[in-house]
């Protein structure tokens, strides 16, 4: 890297102490706009780069809530709102104990560059809490997701921020904040998305980044000539985005073999189709955030404390959670034979991992672009809630299907104009970076 961005990003380091996962997100994208910056001296020159890794907006607030027992608990609640250039910021919350101001910090960034590729007119946000959901009552999480939404509705807003669910913030989590805001705001408006079907929801919703990943995976292996058709293939994860991805990677001829959780993997040999796709939404509204019940029920193999990149696979489906697939399970995977590594999750691939499937020229995704589906499809119901009008489960999945046709097209065609053809880390990088940039110049020192 030049003097120029090896500064910036270790400017980033020291402005922002004991936040790695948010370093890594900076020091991946510069990789990419060293290429950008040889061509476009305005954007050193206007500080595009310096005012992208700041946030526009960092939000943080308590939030007390009381437990069943009438305990009153604190936890600490956020909203990361990044960069507005092209569209009121969008991006999920996210209810998990490991959430940070780091993690949020990475998330938000990575959500510029996706929802710029979506062609959507969205920013870039992202939000949550430290509150751990799992293990309590229905009326324990509409405690806290008042109180959480009491401190939040002043800072969003249709046309401001529009928040959407992550992990652990699912459809009846999106109720009770949505009700909040209603209560509060005296409206009813597309301030949330992942809402129910019934209230201003969108279908398709629940599935769309598993099925974005699949579509997108899809289109790159039609540039080696080839398809899901026959092939094996191992997932991570078994939440919403791992049930899309096992449903649309079956209905396309693949055989999907393997689940995870935090607990460690199964391996399903005769493939994850029918029943047993079903079984998954029993193994996420268990609560209990573990694979091994799968196992049990269908009489096949877990493997405890592992993830899933051991097991012999021609496409890769990483959707669990960040840094899940380092070097090493890079390595299992080259020497296995795989050809396709689709990110499902958030930057699921550290630097070393997706450095090594590069050099093995190995077709590789960054979630920035596989994973868009999810956020595009929030953004196609907050078009039906502008409108007031619903559409059909075949229109949103042709509209998703469209869409990430589109970002695999940006991502090939800008690749190749900045002379790392097939590179899908320089193509959404920088295809992303360029229509933020260029709407940041638009619009002065803002």
């Amino acid at each position: 890297m030049s003097d120029y961005t090896n500064k910036l990003i270790a400017d980033v380091k020291a402005k922002n102490p004991a936040e790695p996962e948010f370093h890594q997100a900076v020091e991946e994208v510069m990789g990419s706009l060293e290429l950008v910056l040889q061509r476009h001296p305005e954007y050193r020159s206007m500080k595009i780069l310096e005012r992208m890794v700041e946030p526009e907006r960092t939000i943080t607030f308590r939030v007390p809530w009381m437990d069943d027992q009438g305990e009153i608990h604190i936890n600490r609640g956020y909203r990361i709102e990044m960069n507005s250039a092209i569209g009121p910021y969008k991006g999920g919350l996210r209810f998990h104990p490991s959430v940070t101001m780091g993690i949020l910090k990475f998330l938000a960034f990575e959500q510029v560059f996706k929802n710029s590729l979506t062609t959507l007119p969205m920013g870039g946000g992202k939000g949550g809490s430290d509150f751990d959901p799992k293990g309590k009552s229905d009326n324990e999480v509409m405690r806290f997701c008042q109180s959480f939404m009491t401190e939040l509705q002043r800072h969003i807003g249709p046309d401001t921020d529009v928040p959407a669910g992550d992990i652990g913030v699912g459809g009846r989590e999106i109720g009770f904040l949505f009700g909040q805001y209603k209560r509060l705001r005296n409206e009813f408006t597309g301030v949330l998305t992942g809402k129910g079907i019934n209230w201003g929801g969108s279908l398709v919703r629940p599935e769309a980044t598993g099925f974005g990943v699949v579509y997108f995976a899809e289109e790159m292996l039609k540039t080696k000539n080839t398809s899901f058709d026959g092939k094996t293939v191992a997932v991570s994860g078994f939440g919403n985005v791992a049930w899309g991805a096992v449903q649309k990677a079956t209905e396309l001829g693949g055989k999907v073999v393997t689940l995870s959780g935090p607990d460690g993997y199964v391996y399903d040999p005769d493939g994850i189709k029918g029943e047993k796709i079903d079984y998954m939404l029993k193994l996420r509204a268990s609560n209990k955030d573990a694979v091994e019940d799968y196992a049990k029920e269908f009489k096949v193999k877990f493997v405890a404390g592992k993830r899933p990149w051991e097991v012999k696979c021609d496409v890769a489906l990483p959707c669990a959670t960040q840094n899940e697939l380092n070097e090493d399970n890079a390595k299992e995977l080259v020497k296995n034979g795989c050809m396709c590594v689709c990110e499902g999750a958030n930057m699921p691939t550290t630097i070393e991992g997706f450095k090594l499937f590069t050099d093995a020229k190995i077709l590789y995704a960054p979630g920035k672009a596989s994973n868009a589906g999810g956020v595009a499809t929030s953004g196609l119901e907050m078009s039906q809630n502008s409108m007031r009008l619903p559409w059909s489960r075949e229109e949103v999945d042709k509209r998703l299907h469209e869409i990430m046709i589109r970002i695999h097209s940006t991502c090939i065609t800008t690749a190749e104009k900045y002379g790392t053809p097939g590179n899908y880390v320089n193509g959404a990088n920088i295809a992303g970076f360029l229509k933020v940039a260029d709407a940041m110049l638009d619009q002065g020192l803002v």
